[in-house]
């Protein structure tokens, strides 16, 4: 399995994204698994809600991570939370894993930004972003237009890495 994440700040657009770029990905014949992280409490496929999102959009599997809980259902009861690593290693074998979230680890990320949120760029203090999605262009990375799915799924398939490889 590749791995990519999409990361950036909150209301920068990643879910929305990913509802676009997982139908893309599977008309290519690309079999998709995605892992989300949350910061808080979620409930698991309530319509609307990004995991509900994520399934409907054609990922074989959903899987989703807080502080308080990662499901395919399990409970941590305080327990700490599980790394991304151990989290891929719960999933079935598929063609690509796309992350959404994670922003702080290793692993090969596109950073998803939009001007008019007025946040920082996440790129320049994280060497594992490869590429950027965003409504500008920024300098020195790979880019592709918010609006542009095809280019978006273009860099997430050539900068997608095996787990062993970060």
């Amino acid at each position: 399995m590749r791995v990519i994440g999409l990361a950036g700040w909150s209301g920068a657009g990643k879910t929305t994204l990913m509802a676009r770029l997982l139908p893309e990905l599977g008309a290519r014949g690309v079999s998709v698994s995605t892992i989300k992280h949350a910061h808080h409490r979620f409930d698991i496929d309530t319509p609307g809600k990004d995991s509900w999102v994520h399934r409907e959009a054609g990922a074989r599997q959903v899987l989703v991570s807080s502080e308080n809980r990662w499901a395919l259902m399990t409970e941590l009861r305080g327990a700490p939370e599980p790394g991304l690593r151990a989290l891929l290693a719960q999933l079935s074998p598929v063609d690509l894993v796309v992350v959404e979230g994670f922003k702080r680890d290793r692993h090969p990320k596109i950073e998803v930004h939009r001007a008019a949120n007025a946040k920082p760029w996440l790129h320049p203090e994280d060497p594992a972003i490869r590429a950027v999605a965003s409504d500008i262009r920024p300098a020195g990375l790979p880019w592709a237009s918010l609006d542009d799915i095809g280019a978006i799924a273009e860099l997430a398939l050539r900068h997608a890495a095996p787990l062993e490889s970060w």
